[in-house]
């Protein structure tokens, strides 16, 4: 085996180490201390025995921790598929405005129409935010990919400016929906705009693993032709990929992934922008080996986020979204002096 794909593997072999050390540290951290026999009182096996600590433990920490992993790689898997999707290295979920077409639709749905909400069957209404939120954020991703065709053919710079813009929209109608709220309305829009993982539960987080599990699936299979769809349409066309499938499927995928991740978490950016970047210094390019690491780097950067906001202004807490900003924004903008350094710019 060649010295630098020995190199490789092992790097990827400690991030998924350190991914999972990580956790178990995580999970001790917070502002009740957990004994470590609390890790053998699952509520299922010693319901009598069954304390505070190990409520705390089994019932908030790991339900989130195992959210926090999920919804860090769905957020990294989408941000691959937008980078490979438009041959863009700074395209991002929340970048491009998907994210925020998730938020203006759950906002939309919880105050201009949160009648239906109450119309709907008590089973169903966990599951409406989602729905609506991938609707938001599918409209977004196909009205990026046809407004960028027809104002900026092939233009990166025109790919992200039409992005803010329709970033910038969505933010309007979140703000106009705050201006229509009432207390209770504007605290749940609120909780959407920062982010935060505080009502995990083990539904949600299997919800999300599910998701996660089919969507990486679907995006290990299209990884060849994202491959062939960096060199161009014409050239992927030229070796046999149906370029319109794919670029539909993709879109489809980092539309659910992105709607699943806001509707139930809030608006936590930058995760999708780095953990692509994150991976691409241990295996490469090849989306085939890009896109499990980057869903570790993704599942790694979320726990810690998640981890200082509920520990560092302990007992309250402080919005995921506010650290994945503080880690992400200086990340943007070394990303930014770097393709203008490349680009004879700067």
């Amino acid at each position: 085996m060649p010295a630098r794909k020995l190199s490789r593997l092992s790097s990827v072999a400690a991030m998924t180490l350190l991914t999972l050390v990580a956790a178990v540290v995580c999970a001790q951290v917070g502002a009740l201390p957990i004994p470590l026999g609390d890790w053998l009182l699952p509520p299922w096996v010693q319901t009598e025995a069954f304390s505070g600590s190990a409520h705390v433990l089994w019932q908030l920490r790991l339900p989130r921790l195992v959210l926090a992993m999920a919804v860090g790689a769905a957020l990294a898997l989408a941000g691959s598929l937008a980078q490979a999707l438009f041959r863009n290295p700074m395209a991002d979920p929340a970048l491009l405005g998907v994210s925020s077409g998730a938020g203006a639709a759950v906002a939309l749905s919880l105050t201009v129409f949160a009648s239906l909400q109450f119309a709907l069957p008590p089973a169903f209404r966990m599951w409406m935010l989602p729905m609506v939120g991938f609707a938001g954020a599918l409209i977004v991703c196909f009205a990026l990919e046809r407004m960028a065709r027809w104002l900026a053919p092939g233009s990166i710079a025109g790919l992200l400016l039409t992005g803010l813009a329709l970033q910038a929209m969505c933010f309007a109608l979140i703000g106009l929906c705050s201006n229509l709220a009432n207390d209770e309305q504007l605290r749940a829009i609120n909780f959407w705009t920062l982010g935060s993982l505080a009502g995990a539960n083990w539904i949600m987080a299997g919800v999300m693993l599910v998701a996660l599990a089919l969507g990486s699936s679907v995006a290990l299979r299209m990884a060849q032709g994202l491959n062939a769809l960096a060199l161009g349409e014409a050239a992927a066309a030229h070796v046999g990929i149906e370029v319109q499938g794919l670029r539909v499927r993709s879109i489809a995928l980092l539309a659910l992934l992105s709607a699943l991740a806001v509707a139930w978490c809030g608006n936590i950016g930058f995760i999708g922008l780095m953990a692509p970047h994150l991976a691409r210094q241990f295996v490469g390019a090849d989306q085939r080996r890009l896109i499990p690491v980057a869903m570790v780097s993704g599942a790694l950067l979320l726990l810690i986020a998640d981890t200082l906001g509920r520990t560092v202004a302990s007992p309250a807490e402080v919005p995921v979204g506010v650290f994945s900003a503080l880690i992400g924004a200086p990340w943007f903008l070394w990303l930014l002096r770097s393709a203008m350094r490349k680009t004879g710019s700067a």
